[in-house]
C-alpha cells in the first residue's frame, strides 16, 4: 500500500517528541474534572493526537479562554459552525493541500482502494468511542437502508454505477474497495460540507429499528410527532445542520442551544483530537455565541463592536464604514480575496423553457456578444475602487491553472463586435424606441434574477443594464428570494439568474470540476442538464450542445482517472472550452473580502483565500487556534 498523505500531514502538523509534550488540562474544564463529572485530560484525548505545529505556519502558542462573538442570517446558520470548525475526515491546509485531521493516515492504492486508519482511543463529544463501527452503521445501517437512504448511498460512492466493497479490518481501521478509480473521495471527504460517512452509532442505534427496543422506540416515535422511526432517525441525523444539541459532534466546540433560537451557544469539545506543542487542548476560546441579525444589520453592528470575528453577511461594499470604526469598535478589518471564480456572474440559462430564448442562450455567438458589451474595467472603479480585476469566469492567478488569456476571453468591452454578433444570430430588427426584437417579434427582453443579498451584485446589474442598452438589449432585473430564484432555475423559469461566479476559483488537479461540467442542477448555465445528471436520467434532460457532452465526457474522464497528471490535463481541457464558449459571464474576480476580528484575538492570518471551496470560507485556516491576548 502507498501512503498517500504523510508527506502533506508533515508541512501542516508535525508531532512534538513524546518527551517535550505533557497535556495540561483547560482550565475551563478542571471544574468538572475535579468533581469526576468529565475524566482528566489524558483520558479523554486520543492516544496519538493531532498535535499542529503552529511555529510552522507563523502561529503562536496560546492560552485558553473567551468567548468569540458573531453573527448569522437565519437561525438555521448554525450550521456554519461546522464549516468553520472545520474538523474533517482528511482536510485542506492554507495552501489547499490535503492532510489527514480527524484521520490518523490515510493509504491508496491505484486511486480505488483507501484505506483509512483511525486515532485510538478517540471519541465523540458525549464521550462514547469514535471506531470503525461509526462507519460501518453509516455504509450499513443508513446509506444502504431502503428506508433511511430510499435512493441508496450518495452518487459519490457509485464508481460506473458500481458501489465499493466496504470492509472493517480491525476497531480503527475501515477500506472502501472500488473496481476503478475514484479521485471524487479525498476531495469530498475535505469539503466545506462532506459527505460525513460515519455517524454516532452509540447514540443514532437508540433510533433505528435494528437496535432499538420496540416499545421505547414507538414511544420516541409519538413524543416527536413523526410518522415512523426512520423519519425520526433522519431528524436527528443532522451532523452538519448542528441543531440537535443532543447528537454527539467531532467539532472543535458543541451547540448547547435548541434548533429555532436566535443565539446559539457553543461550547468546547473537551474530547478534541488537536493539541498545541505545549499540551493545551484545542480550541483555545471556550465558547461561540452565533446570534441571528438580519442580513442588512449586520455590517452596522460590526461597525458598533458587536463581533469578535465576523466574514459572512459583509461585503466589499461595507469596507469603508468598517474601516473607519475600527478605533471605537475595537477590531481591525481585515480584507481577504474573495476565492470564487468571479465576484458576480451571470449565467444564461441553456435550459430554460422559452425555445425562442434557450436557443440564444445556447448560441455561443449571444454569449459572447453579452460579455463583449460589458465594461468591466467601468464596473471595477465605480464599485471596488480598482481593486478587484476585470475577468471573465477563469481560474484566479492561486491556482496552478490559472490563464491570462482565460481571464481576458471576450471580457473586453467591444461593442461594433457585439452589435455584430447580435446581428448574425437574428436579433437585427428594432421596434421604435430602438430595442433589438427577437425572430418571433418579440422584444429581446432578457430577464435577470438574483438573490438580492448583496449591494455589489445590485450595482454590478444597474451597469450592466446601461451597458446592453447601448447594443440594443433591454434588461430586467429584479431580487428574489435565495430559495425561490433556485426553485425558478431549477424549473427552467428564469432566464439569466445571478451568483458567484465558480465556488473554487482555485482549483487543483484534485478538486473535482462539478461547476464545469452539466452534472448539478445548482449550475445555473444548465440546471435540467444537471438534474438528468444527478437522477439518472428519472428527471430533466440530457446535454443537447457538443460543448456540454464534451465537459460532461471529461468530468467522467477526471472521475476515472488515477494520476495528477491526467487530473491536471482534464482540467486545463475543460476551462479553455469555458473560456471560448463563455458558458458563464463574470465580470471581475479576486474582489476584497473584508473579514471583522476583534485587535484581541490572535493567530488570525493577515491574507487569505475567502472561498466555499476548497477554504469552507475561513475554516482551512484554523480557528480553533484563535486565542484572546488578554
Amino acid at each position: 500500500m502507498r501512503p498517500i498523505l504523510p508527506a502533506l500531514f508533515a508541512l501542516c502538523f508535525a508531532v512534538a517528541p513524546a518527551s517535550a509534550f505533557t497535556m495540561q488540562e483547560t482550565p475551563s474544564l478542571a471544574p468538572l474534572v475535579a468533581e469526576g463529572a468529565l475524566p482528566p485530560v489524558a483520558e479523554r484525548a486520543p492516544e496519538e493526537p493531532l498535535i499542529v505545529d503552529l511555529a510552522a505556519r507563523g502561529r503562536t502558542v496560546g492560552s485558553h479562554g473567551g468567548q468569540i462573538r458573531t453573527l448569522i442570517g437565519r437561525a438555521r446558520d448554525v450550521r456554519y459552525a461546522v464549516v468553520y470548525g472545520y474538523a474533517r475526515l482528511v482536510g485542506y491546509d492554507e495552501n489547499f493541500r490535503l492532510s489527514a485531521d480527524l484521520l490518523k493516515a490515510v493509504e491508496v492504492e491505484e486511486g480505488r482502494i483507501f484505506t483509512l486508519r483511525l486515532r485510538k482511543g478517540h471519541k465523540w463529544s458525549d464521550g462514547s468511542p469514535f471506531t470503525a463501527e461509526d462507519f460501518r452503521y453509516w455504509w450499513q445501517d443508513v446509506a444502504n437502508h431502503p428506508e433511511l437512504s430510499p435512493a441508496g448511498p450518495p452518487e459519490l460512492f457509485l464508481v460506473n454505477g458500481v458501489e465499493p466493497v466496504f470492509e472493517v479490518l480491525d476497531e480503527t481501521t475501515v477500506r472502501y474497495t472500488w473496481q476503478a478509480p475514484n479521485p471524487r473521495f479525498l476531495p469530498a471527504l475535505a469539503a466545506a460540507r462532506p459527505p460525513f460517512i460515519y455517524r454516532p452509532s452509540a447514540f443514532m442505534k437508540a433510533y433505528h429499528a435494528r437496535y432499538a427496543d420496540p416499545e421505547a422506540l414507538e414511544e420516541a416515535v409519538d413524543d416527536a410527532g413523526v410518522r415512523n422511526w426512520a423519519q425520526l432517525h433522519n431528524r436527528l441525523d443532522n451532523l452538519y445542520d448542528f441543531d440537535n444539541p443532543d447528537l454527539p459532534t467531532l467539532q472543535p466546540w458543541v451547540n448547547v442551544t435548541p434548533k429555532n433560537n436566535s443565539r446559539y451557544v457553543l461550547e468546547r469539545n473537551p474530547y478534541y483530537h488537536r493539541f498545541d506543542p505545549e499540551g493545551r487542548q484545542l480550541p483555545y476560546v471556550d465558547t461561540i455565541e452565533m446570534t441571528v441579525a438580519a442580513g442588512g444589520l449586520i455590517p452596522a453592528k460590526a461597525n458598533r463592536g458587536e463581533v469578535d470575528l465576523q466574514a459572512r453577511g459583509l461585503a466589499f461594499g461595507d469596507a469603508p464604514v468598517l474601516k473607519k470604526g475600527e478605533k471605537g469598535g475595537g477590531y481591525v478589518t481585515r480584507l481577504w480575496t474573495n476565492g470564487a471564480a468571479s465576484d458576480v456572474a451571470l449565467y444564461p440559462n441553456q435550459t430554460v423553457n422559452d425555445p425562442v430564448w434557450r436557443a440564444l442562450m445556447r448560441d455561443v455567438r449571444f454569449r459572447r456578444a453579452l460579455s463583449l458589451s460589458i465594461n468591466r474595467i467601468a464596473i471595477n472603479k465605480s464599485l471596488y475602487f480598482g481593486m478587484a480585476k476585470p475577468s471573465a469566469v477563469a481560474a484566479l492567478p492561486a491556482s496552478p491553472f490559472y490563464d491570462e488569456e482565460h481571464a481576458e476571453a471576450f471580457a473586453k468591452l467591444n461593442r461594433d463586435e457585439a452589435r455584430a454578433l447580435l446581428d448574425e444570430v437574428g436579433l437585427d430588427k428594432f421596434d421604435s424606441d430602438g430595442w433589438r426584437l427577437l425572430p418571433d417579434g418579440r422584444r429581446a427582453e432578457i430577464v435577470v434574477e438574483t438573490a438580492g443579498e448583496r449591494q455589489e451584485e445590485m450595482d454590478a446589474l444597474e451597469l450592466v443594464q446601461e451597458m446592453w442598452k447601448e447594443v440594443g438589449l433591454k434588461m430586467i432585473f429584479r431580487p428574489l428570494d435565495r430559495d425561490i430564484l433556485r426553485n425558478k432555475a431549477y424549473a427552467g423559469e428564469s432566464m439569466m439568474p445571478v451568483w458567484f461566479g465558480w465556488d473554487n476559483g482555485v482549483p487543483t488537479p484534485d478538486a473535482v470540476p462539478t461547476a464545469l461540467a452539466p452534472v448539478d442542477q445548482t449550475n445555473f448555465s444548465w440546471p435540467a442538464w444537471g438534474q438528468h445528471y444527478q437522477t439518472k436520467g428519472a428527471a430533466g434532460e440530457p446535454p443537447a450542445t457538443p460543448e456540454a457532452q464534451a465537459l460532461l465526457a471529461l468530468f467522467e474522464r477526471w472521475s476515472n482517472a488515477s494520476t495528477e497528471s491526467e487530473k491536471a490535463a482534464i482540467w486545463e481541457e475543460m476551462l479553455e472550452i469555458h473560456a471560448e464558449e463563455i458558458m458563464a459571464i463574470g465580470l471581475v474576480s479576486g474582489a476584497p473580502q473584508p473579514i471583522v476580528i476583534s485587535k484581541r484575538l490572535r493567530n488570525f492570518p493577515e491574507n487569505g483565500i475567502y472561498a466555499w471551496e476548497p477554504a469552507a470560507h475561513i475554516g482551512a485556516y484554523r480557528i480553533d487556534e484563535l486565542y484572546f491576548a488578554e
